[in-house]
């Protein structure tokens, strides 16, 4: 039986541990398909306070952990295939093996939807990104792609127009799917230059270990062609890593857990930590601060049961 168990090793779920192992409830942090989360795969972290000169993601990720370890938190690899969180103790199956416990963190996160090509995964953090907010900082003066046609692609690219020489937004079909006043913004923004109708087929080069352009593929013609590129941001949404609590607690349509308050789901004992329910902000720094709320109110719902 544990008091706590967390679902995720990112900035959230490492947070809870650290949080939780201090009031000695030695939780048990369920490592996830993607251990140390979207940090795990990014290069300089320059805006989570007390690092001067920034650091690098996996180092970040891996000082909370080994600070958790520290306090007496266990981790364990796998993730959560299954739950049954209909009455407490809660049940989870990690990946074949059933444990029980009183209260539960699910800080597992949304991943990045990307292209799925090898040429951009293998550049991921080395000019390919999903976050403009992280990383824009990186590419001024230089010549940057989103990929993308709805909301987030046009906020993105107006948002990168404050770094780049120029930014260009490239959509698979010939219409936006963002809203009037987005593309509008858009639009009437001397920076941005429009890509329609046309895909990314492979990004350059993975041997010079940095983007340093893009093959694109016009989905009408067949056309090939090439056009330099420094950056390249994916804006095609995010997907919450919910799929093993479907059915148990509340989610959104898009599969985010619906906030009852606080850290609170609708499920009285099961929290909610990072970008699992934050869809804004999606920031290191947040995700902390969600992680820490979230360990705090287990914390005191234990208190109040009597555990």
């Amino acid at each position: 039986m544990r008091q706590v168990v967390i679902v995720g090793s990112g900035c959230a779920g490492n947070t809870a541990a650290i949080y939780t192992a201090r009031a000695n409830l030695k939780p048990l942090v369920v490592e996830g398909h993607e251990p140390g989360g979207q940090l795990s795969i990014t290069t300089l972290v320059e805006n989570f306070p007390g690092f001067p000169e920034g650091i690098e993601g996996p180092a970040l990720v891996e000082n909370m952990k080994q600070q958790a370890q520290h306090f007496g938190a266990e981790y364990q690899r796998g993730s959560v295939v299954e739950a049954d969180l209909s009455k407490r103790p809660f049940r989870i199956d990690i990946e074949g093996e059933w444990v029980e416990t009183r209260t539960l963190i699910i800080a597992s996160g949304a991943s990045a939807r990307w292209l799925g090509l090898p040429s951009e995964r293998k550049l991921i953090g080395h000019g390919v990104s999903s976050c403009a907010t992280c990383d824009g900082f990186f590419f001024r003066g230089k010549k940057i792609m989103v990929i993308g046609g709805g909301d987030s692609a046009m906020e993105e690219a107006i948002f990168l127009t404050r770094f780049g020489e120029e930014v260009a937004i490239v959509h698979r079909r010939d219409q936006f799917r963002a809203s009037k006043i987005m593309l509008d913004r858009a639009r009437q923004n001397p920076k941005i230059q429009w890509i329609a109708s046309a895909v990314v087929d492979q990004v350059f080069d993975v041997e010079q270990g940095l983007v340093t352009g893009v093959e694109l593929r016009d989905v009408k013609t067949g056309k090939t062609w090439q056009r330099p590129v420094d950056g390249l941001f994916l804006a095609l949404g995010h997907i919450p890593n919910t799929a093993a609590f479907r059915g148990q607690i509340e989610l959104d349509a898009d599969g985010y857990i619906v906030s009852k308050g606080g850290a609170c789901t609708s499920v009285e004992g099961v929290f909610h930590a990072g970008d699992v329910e934050d869809r804004t902000y999606r920031q290191a720094i947040t995700a902390s601060a969600a992680g820490c709320r979230a360990a705090i109110e287990a914390e005191r719902f234990l208190e109040a049961q009597g555990q």
